[in-house]
C-alpha cells in the first residue's frame, strides 16, 4: 500500500481556517504540528492537551474526535454514507472508516498476541458487504485500514453478516477476524460495520474502545484515505461454502427416507430477499435441495432497495410475501433483512409470523428438542408469550433490549449452568446455542424448514402447516410504541435520557405510581425492571431501560410499560401492552400525569406523542 502522507500542507494559512484558543504567553510563536489534518472552511476549536516550549506534544481536536465516537451504535458502527437525508450530513466517510478499521485490526493483533504470548504475523481478516451503493468506495477504506494495521485482507464481496462470522470457523478459510459492511434495514444512504472474531461479535465496550482509538487517529491524521493499494485484497468465494454448510444441516437432520439429497422435494417456498444479500438462499440452498421457489421476490441485489425496506418487520415486505404465498399456494414464505441476520416467515395460510409469533414458533421447536430450556428475550415481549413458553415446560428470561444484550445473556446463563438454547429479540434477531450463539436469519429459517418437513413426514401437518405450532399463543389486546424526544445539546442527550429513566425507576420503587411494580425473573438473576444482573458477574449497562408490570383492582395484572433510552438517537422509546381494552390509554395517562409531569422531567423532554395518545388514544 502506498504510504499515506504525514507532512502538513499549509498552502492556505492556518489562521484563515480555524479559531485558536488564546495560548499562554510563555508559549513560543513558532509551532510544530505532527500528523494534523484540519478541513478547510470549518471553524473548530483546538485544545492543547500538553505542550512544550517549541511544539505541542499532542493536539486533540475535540469536534473531530466526537465525529468518530458518535458513529458507534452499540456493538456496531453506523452512519450516513451518502447525501440524501434532510438534516443529516455524511459522517461515515472513507477517512473515518479507515481509522476505525485500522484500530480494529490493531485490536485483533493485540488480542492474538496476548492469547499466544508471542508476536503474530499474517493475521487474516475477511470483509463482506451488502449491496449498498456506498459499499465499493468504503470497501477501499476498509482494505487500506487493515493494511495499515498489518493485516492480510480477503474480499468476500456480496455476503451476509452470519457468513462473515462463519468465515472465521469453517475450513479452509478460518480467518482470524471478519468485518461485515451493512446498515441492516436502514435507508440506502446509510452504511456501517459489524466486527467478528472466532469468539463471536464484539461487545459494545469493545467497539467503544476501538472507536476511541480511531478518534485519536482521525483527529490527528493529515492524509485522507489511501486510494492506491500496492497489494490488492485476495478475492474469495466463501458464500458457496456457507450455503453448502446450510444444505448439509437440512439433509442430515431431515434424513429423508426416500430422497436424502433433495429433502425439500414437493415443497414450494417463497423467498423475499428485499434486494439485499439473501437471494443466495433461493438458488444455492433451496433449489439445490429440491424445493420449488417459483414466485420468489426481489432476489437480485440492488443497493437502492427499490421495492421496499428489507426488513421482516416491514408491513409492505410481509404483505407482498403473504400475497405471493397465497397466489402460489406455497408451503412457506420467507422474509430476510438486508444482511440476513434476521428473518420472518409466512405460513401456508398467509399468516405473518414475526415478533412474538416468531419467538413462540422457535421456542416451540427448541423446547421439543431441549425440554426445560430457558428462553431469553428482550423485555418487550407479551405476557402471552411467557405463558406459551412456561406451558411447554420452558423458562422465560426477560432482559435488556438490544440483540447483543439478549444473546450475551444467554451465553452467560449457559456458562453459569442454566441450559439456554434460544435467545431472541422481537426485531427478529435470534441466536441458538447449537449455532455458536450467532444471530443468523438463514439458520433460523433452516430450523423452521426442518420442522416443517418432519411434520409432514410424521403425518402431523394440518391445514395451517408450520403455523399450527403457535395456534394457542395469546396475543395482547393492545400494543403501542411512543417516542419522547430529549431536548438538549447532542452531547448531553444521553445523560438527560438516563436521568429521566432513573427517575422513572425511583418513582415506581417509592410507590408514586399506584399498582406499578418493577418486573423481574428471579431464576435467571435478572431484577429491577429486567435491567440489572444480580449474579456475581453483572454485565455493564449500555443504555438504561426498565419494565414495569401494571395492576389494578378491576383487572389485576393486565399490562406493562417499558421505558428505554435509544442508543441510536436522542430520544426515549416507551412501549406499552395490555390484555384489556383501554389499558394502554389508562397507563399512558398515569405515565404522563403521575410521572412525567409530577417529577418535572417533562422540562427537558418533548412529550407530544404521549400527550396525543393520553388525550385521544392515538398518535395520529
Amino acid at each position: 500500500m502506498a504510504a499515506a502522507s504525514t507532512s502538513p500542507n499549509f498552502s492556505t494559512p492556518l489562521h484563515n481556517n480555524i479559531n485558536l484558543k488564546t495560548f499562554p504567553k510563555c508559549l513560543n510563536t513558532k509551532l510544530s504540528f505532527s500528523s494534523f489534518y484540519v478541513p478547510y472552511n470549518k471553524s473548530i476549536i483546538i485544545r492543547a492537551k500538553s505542550f512544550g516550549a517549541t511544539k505541542f506534544d499532542e493536539v486533540v481536536v475535540d469536534e473531530e474526535m466526537d465525529k468518530i465516537r458518535r458513529l458507534q451504535n452499540g456493538s456496531d458502527v453506523r452512519g450516513v454514507a451518502l447525501e440524501g437525508e434532510k438534516g443529516r450530513p455524511v459522517d461515515l466517510t472513507p477517512p473515518a472508516v479507515e481509522a476505525i478499521v485500522e484500530s480494529f485490526g490493531e485490536w485483533v493483533i493485540r488480542g492474538l498476541e496476548s492469547e499466544k504470548r508471542h508476536p503474530v504475523e499474517n493475521v487474516r481478516v475477511s470483509l463482506g458487504r451488502d449491496p449498498r451503493i456506498s459499499g465499493t468506495k468504503l470497501s477501499t477504506a476498509v482494505f487500506a485500514g487493515l493494511a495499515r494495521a498489518g493485516c492480510m485482507v480477503y474480499d468476500m464481496g456480496l455476503a451476509t453478516t452470519p457468513a462473515c462470522f462463519m468465515s472465521t470457523l469453517l475450513p479452509p478459510f478460518m480467518y482470524d477476524a471478519s468485518i461485515m459492511m451493512t446498515a441492516s434495514h436502514l435507508p440506502y444512504t446509510r452504511n456501517g460495520l459489524k466486527f467478528f472474531t472466532k469468539r463471536g461479535g464484539l461487545t459494545s465496550q469493545q467497539v467503544e474502545e476501538i472507536c476511541d482509538k480511531a478518534a485519536h487517529k482521525y483527529a490527528n491524521r493529515l492524509a485522507k484515505v489511501s486510494t492506491l493499494l500496492n497489494v490488492l485484497p485476495t478475492k474469495v468465494d466463501f458464500m458457496s461454502t456457507y450455503a453448502k454448510h446450510l444444505r448439509e444441516i437440512i439433509k442430515e437432520r431431515v434424513n429423508h427416507p426416500l430422497h436424502y439429497d433433495t429433502p425439500l422435494q414437493g415443497f414450494q417456498i417463497i423467498v423475499n430477499a428485499g434486494n439485499g444479500s439473501g437471494g443466495f438462499f433461493t438458488w444455492d440452498v433451496l433449489d439445490k435441495l429440491g424445493a420449488d421457489t417459483f414466485g420468489s421476490l426481489h432476489l437480485n441485489p440492488d443497493g437502492m432497495f427499490p421495492n421496499h425496506i428489507p426488513n421482516p418487520e416491514d408491513k409492505t415486505a410481509m404483505a407482498l410475501t403473504r400475497a405471493a404465498v397465497l397466489e402460489n399456494s406455497a408451503d412457506l414464505g420467507i422474509v430476510f433483512d438486508t444482511d440476513v441476520d434476521r428473518s420472518g416467515v409466512v405460513d401456508k395460510k398467509g399468516n405473518p409470523i414475526n415478533g412474538d409469533k416468531l419467538i413462540a414458533l422457535m421456542a416451540a421447536i427448541v423446547l421439543k428438542e431441549n425440554p426445560g430450556s430457558t428462553i431469553v428475550t428482550d423485555a418487550r415481549t407479551s405476557m402471552g408469550l411467557t405463558r406459551f413458553i412456561t406451558e411447554r415446560g420452558g423458562h422465560h428470561c426477560l432482559y435488556r433490549v438490544g440483540y447483543r444484550n439478549v444473546i450475551d445473556k444467554g451465553a452467560q446463563l449457559n456458562d453459569e449452568g442454566i441450559e439456554t438454547h434460544l435467545m431472541m429479540e422481537t426485531s427478529g434477531h435470534g441466536a441458538l446455542k447449537e449455532n455458536h450463539f450467532l444471530d443468523d436469519g438463514a439458520y433460523m429459517v433452516v430450523k423452521i424448514i426442518i420442522e416443517m418437513v418432519r411434520m409432514k413426514l410424521a403425518g402431523s401437518a394440518d391445514d395451517e402447516g408450520i403455523g399450527s405450532l403457535i395456534k394457542d399463543l395469546e396475543e395482547p389486546c393492545e400494543s403501542v410504541e411512543l417516542r419522547i424526544n430529549i431536548i438538549s445539546e447532542a452531547r448531553d442527550a444521553k445523560a438527560k435520557g438516563s436521568e429521566a429513566i432513573e427517575t422513572f425507576r425511583k418513582y415506581i420503587e417509592e410507590g408514586k405510581l399506584k399498582g406499578w411494580e418493577l418486573d423481574a425473573c428471579g431464576d435467571c438473576w435478572v431484577s429491577e425492571g429486567c435491567l440489572l444482573d444480580s449474579n456475581d458477574t453483572p454485565t455493564p449497562i449500555d443504555a438504561y431501560m426498565y419494565r414495569a408490570k401494571v395492576s389494578n383492582d378491576e383487572h389485576g395484572e393486565h399490562g406493562w410499560v417499558h421505558m428505554r433510552q435509544s442508543i441510536h438517537n436522542p430520544n426515549i422509546a416507551v412501549n406499552m401492552q395490555s390484555s384489556v381494552q383501554g389499558g394502554c390509554w389508562s397507563m399512558a395517562r398515569a405515565f404522563r400525569d403521575d410521572f412525567l409531569k409530577s417529577s418535572g422531567v417533562d422540562a427537558f423532554l418533548d412529550i407530544t406523542q404521549i400527550d396525543k395518545f393520553a388525550e385521544n388514544g392515538t398518535v395520529a
